[in-house]
């Protein structure tokens, strides 16, 4: 006679550093991991902005079944909060939904003793407890696969953006591809000017430091250069195939010279090369102009999930850029000179994960 079937339970906890090499074997082995569940992007955003990292495991007969990372972000501006992950536009749960409850129950927990008023959760399995609020309209991802080489790319490309790269490509801009100091360096002031212009908080400039030096070969920054200046750059991670231009922007004159549009050309026929095969554009606010842009390249917007807990009595955590209560700040910040946006924007955006 058989025995009777017992589910099995899993156990939750907090990883202790013994157990990387199995959560590093997890992450590898599993379809769904981002470059946000990789320890590159977790250590990377504790070391550049002091936010603690905490990994919540659950474990079904001694053997890691699924997991939650989680940064706990502090700020006196906007409160504290766990975050899965700090500055990531995914991460979440990884591994078997079954567990679900049981981690993100644990994660309530564990912002009760950390004195975090509310988590955020972007991506994955998503909690169905009560007090959980999910958004399943407010983002979208944009993935697409690249052409076979550099002049099947461009036709790929829809005919009215297709244009506006050509009317670049015709500019005689320069492409450098690099991740040394310089490159570096060139980046985060294209980047720095670029964000000032769009009203918000520059990153302190050691998390794309972190970021570079902790991901190694599988980062790194094209940059489009016009009459000796960067004009145009961009800062991409890679993982398992895809490239992703996560951190990027222009500087004024990007717009008329359209050196956003060939930076972009540039990194996917750079991607190939490298060997990837997919085009992974991140996420975007729906209806937003960024929104409209990736689709004027040919992505389809896929629906993405986020969701909240706030402790009971406090306010929701809003960091939203977009939020009627930040427009006046963004008017005032956009008008700031540059000098003053880079030695104030890091004491802001650092804790914003």
């Amino acid at each position: 006679m058989n025995a009777p079937f017992r589910p099995v339970r899993a156990h939750v906890r907090l990883a202790h550093p013994e157990d990387r090499a199995a959560i590093a074997r997890f992450v590898a082995d599993d379809p769904e991991a981002t470059p946000f569940h990789r320890a590159a992007w977790m250590e990377a955003i504790t070391a550049a902005t002091g936010h603690g990292s905490h990994l919540l495991l659950a474990e079904a007969d001694g053997v890691i079944a699924a997991l939650l990372p989680l940064h706990a972000a502090h700020s006196p501006l906007f409160g504290r909060a766990l975050v899965s992950c700090g500055f990531a536009v995914g991460g979440g749960m990884l591994g078997d939904a079954a567990h679900a409850t049981a981690l993100f129950t644990a994660a309530t927990e564990l912002a009760g003793r950390l004195s975090c008023s509310s988590i955020e959760v972007r991506g994955g399995p998503m909690p169905a407890a009560e007090g959980w609020h999910i958004k399943r309209d407010s983002h979208a991802g944009f993935v697409l696969r690249l052409a076979a080489d550099d002049a099947a790319q461009l036709t790929a490309i829809p005919r009215k953006q297709r244009a506006e790269v050509r009317k670049g490509l015709a500019n005689a801009m320069e492409v450098e591809i690099g991740s040394d100091a310089a490159a570096r360096a060139a980046h985060y002031a294209v980047y720095a000017e670029s964000v000032r212009n769009l009203g918000t908080p520059v990153f302190p400039r050691a998390l794309f430091e972190a970021v570079m030096d902790r991901f190694g070969a599988d980062a790194d920054i094209l940059t489009v250069v016009h009459q000796g200046t960067a004009v145009a750059s961009v800062l991409s991670l890679y993982h398992r195939g895809a490239v992703m231009p996560y951190w990027g922007g222009g500087v004024q004159a990007a717009r008329t010279l359209r050196a956003n549009d060939v930076v972009y050309y540039a990194l996917m026929c750079h991607a190939r090369q490298r060997g990837c095969d997919r085009f992974d554009f991140g996420r975007s606010k729906t209806d937003t102009g960024a929104y409209h842009f990736k689709r004027n390249w040919g992505f389809e917007p896929l629906p993405l999930a986020y969701a909240q807990w706030t402790a009971h009595g406090a306010a929701p955590r809003d960091v939203n850029p977009l939020s009627p209560r930040y427009r006046a700040r963004i008017a005032v910040w956009q008008k700031l000179p540059l000098w003053a946006a880079n030695r104030l924007g890091p004491l802001i955006s650092s804790s914003l994960a």
